[in-house]
This record gives C-alpha cells, structure tokens and sequence, in this order.
C-alpha cells in the first residue's frame, strides 16, 4: 500500500508512556497494510525510544539534547535549550525531507519540531495524548492538528476523539475469565483461596507506598484470608532485603515481595485490588485488566496529571485516590478494608473500570490518520 515512501512520521518518546504507544500504533498500521519501512519515528538520542524502535523494526531519526525543566531557569536549562535548538532544525528537516502522508505526535520534546514542521510544510497532523492533562508540546501544537486522539474522556484538546491509550498487546490479549485468572495465580504462586492486593510504584519503586505496605502486612500478619505481591522496585530493594529494616513482620498473611516484576499482566490478572501510581500507561492497563485499585498519584508529575487520570477512574467508579503525602499504613487499610469485605462492591468497581477499557486504540489512532492523511 505504502511501498518505497515514508507514509507515516511518528514523533516524539522519552518514556515508555510515549513510546509504547507510538510502536502500537505503527504495528497497527503495519496490520493495516502499511509497509515498516513506511513508517519512520523521530525522538529523542536520551530517550527509550532509541533502543526500543529499532527493536521493533522501524526506522527513526535521533535528536540531541533533551526537555527542559518547566519549573526552573538555570544554566542546564541554558543548556537543553542550546541543544533544543539544534533538534529543532534536524526535525524540521527530517519532515522536509521525507514529506510524510501523515504526523502523529505522542509527546514529548522530541515531538515539537516535527509538529511544528508538519504545520508549516502542511503535511497533515494528529496528535495522541497519553493523559487526562495534555502535555506542554501537545497543548502548544494542538491547534494545528486535524485531530487529537485523547485517551481518557474531558482531556482539553481541540478536536478530541476518545481513542483510549495503546498498550502492549500481552496485555489486549489477557484472559479475564475465572480461569485465566486462576493461571495467573499459579504462574505466580499466589494462593488460589485468598483475596490478593497486588502494590506497585514503577521501576524505580515509591517509597511510600512500599512503607505503606510494610506497615499493612505488619498490621495484618493474621489475616489467613489475604495474600499481597509486591514490586518495590531497584531503587529500594537493596534494603528490603535487610531482615531488620526491610521485610515486614510476616505471620498468616502470605506476603511475597519482588525487585521487579516482568509478568505484569499475571499480575494485574491475579489481583482483587491494586495500589499503585496513575500514569496513562497504568491507568490504561488497569482498565483492560478490570482491576479495581487504590490510586496514589505521583506528587511531582507535571501539572499534577497523576491525579487528573487518577480522577477520571473515580469519576467513573472504578478507582479510589489518595494523596502520596496523606499515604501511610493505616489509612491505606481503611481505604482497603471495604472492599476487602465486600466483593459486590469489588465487583461493582471491576466492571466500571472495565468499562473504560479500549483495547482498539491502537487500531482506531491507525484509523484516524488514514482518514487525514494525504494520500
């Protein structure tokens, strides 16, 4: 369909919210009929997309430097935008040169100068935006897309098209039936019989909700009815491990803590209820996996987003929120403790998150940019 031109111009990454997305999209336009060679991606050389795009097979052009730090001005700041000028000019040039069909932008300052070019060689645009709140280069270049594909419902975008955000296809794939969840279970040796909290803070890990968890388990080490996993993350795993300071006081309860946790979609399977972070990314995979969850919204994420994708779950009845500052053991038992007596009221909470599950996104962004793009 799209043989010897570059048809579609994927821009911008950074973190995995970014770019996994933008690969779903280019594999759902390659199912489409779209060849890979088609489709190129610009980002950033700093950026996950830098190993993670070859990997998959496309193209994409690396740009120096990276974002800058909207709170401060100082001289790395200087700095970033030295460099950010000069991926501006590679980025306008490398949509000059290959004078796409179509740009999307997922975000991100590597995003920007494509964009911008888009709209200034009138190669037709589409955005996607991850979050609640868009991001700094999404709400400048918004104006001159033909579309925004938004991911959760109200996200202040011109021209919005509730799409949902890609996620990776093991987790579109995931079997929700009784069955599939117990598979889950075993793969992970969590007891069949017990009500299962599963807590997680990214790589890295949240102090506090790993502080939180230690002080749940030690509280409830009776509990014979309750089983958690962990992923505390690399940055605090080293001293978990230390009997005196780490692992909590474990009695009845069936505790099991990891560094990292590569089967996230048994994870999500496994468990009744979650306590994690609110990225779009997890937000998006809670809703496919129909888990209901404790959200604790990261404090320092841009605009405070987190709470913005934390709110539109509760909103829709299938979250509850909590400020990172206000987290602690006993406040996160009561918050759990209902539902963990209740299971209508967990089930009410799985179906409504459910419902905001959109596992066609990748499909329907795919869509959006044939349907705007010059063909």
């Amino acid at each position: 369909m799209t043989r010897g031109r570059t048809w579609a111009l994927i821009a911008g990454g950074g973190t995995a919210g970014h770019v996994v997305p933008a690969l779903s999209v280019a594999h759902a336009l390659v199912d489409r009929g779209h060849e890979p060679a088609s489709i190129h991606f610009v980002g950033s050389r700093r950026g996950m997309e830098a190993q993670m795009v070859p990997d998959a097979g496309f193209g994409i052009t690396l740009l120096p430097g990276r974002g800058l730090n909207e709170r401060k001005l100082n001289v790395e700041n200087l700095r970033s935008a030295s460099a950010l000028m000069a991926a501006a000019g590679a980025g306008v040039g490398v949509v000059a040169r290959r004078r796409p069909a179509i740009v999307l932008s997922v975000g991100g300052y590597a995003s920007l100068a494509p964009a911008a070019a888009a709209a200034v060689l009138r190669r037709p645009l589409v955005l996607h935006e991850q979050n609640a709140l868009p991001g700094a280069v999404n709400r400048l270049t918004g104006r001159f897309a033909r579309a925004c594909a938004v991911s959760l419902p109200a996200t202040p975008l011109p021209r919005p098209v509730l799409t949902g955000n890609p996620v990776e296809p093991r987790f579109v794939k995931i079997d929700r039936s009784d069955e599939g969840r117990r598979a889950a279970r075993e793969r992970l040796g969590l007891p069949l019989d017990r009500t299962v909290i599963a807590a997680w803070g990214g790589s890295l890990g949240s102090r506090r909700i790993n502080a939180a968890i230690k002080s749940l388990v030690e509280s409830w080490r009776d509990r014979g009815d309750l089983a958690v996993h962990h992923v505390i993350g690399r940055r605090d795993f080293g001293s978990w491990t230390d009997p005196d300071h780490g692992q909590p006081d474990r009695g009845q309860i069936h505790y099991r803590s990891v560094e990292y946790e590569a089967a996230m979609p048994d994870v999500m399977l496994a468990a009744d209820v979650a306590v994690c972070r609110a990225g779009g990314m997890t937000v998006a995979e809670l809703a496919i996996a129909g888990l209901p969850a404790v959200l604790v919204p990261l404090p320092i994420a841009t605009e405070d987003h987190q709470m913005a994708n934390a709110r539109a779950l509760v909103d829709g009845g299938g979250a509850l929120v909590i400020r990172d500052a206000a987290l602690d053991g006993p406040t996160l038992a009561g918050l759990l403790e209902p539902l963990l007596k209740d299971d209508t009221a967990r089930a009410r909470m799985a179906e409504a998150v459910a419902s905001m599950a959109a596992p066609g996104a990748a499909s329907e962004i795919a869509q959006l940019m044939e349907t705007h793009a010059l063909w």
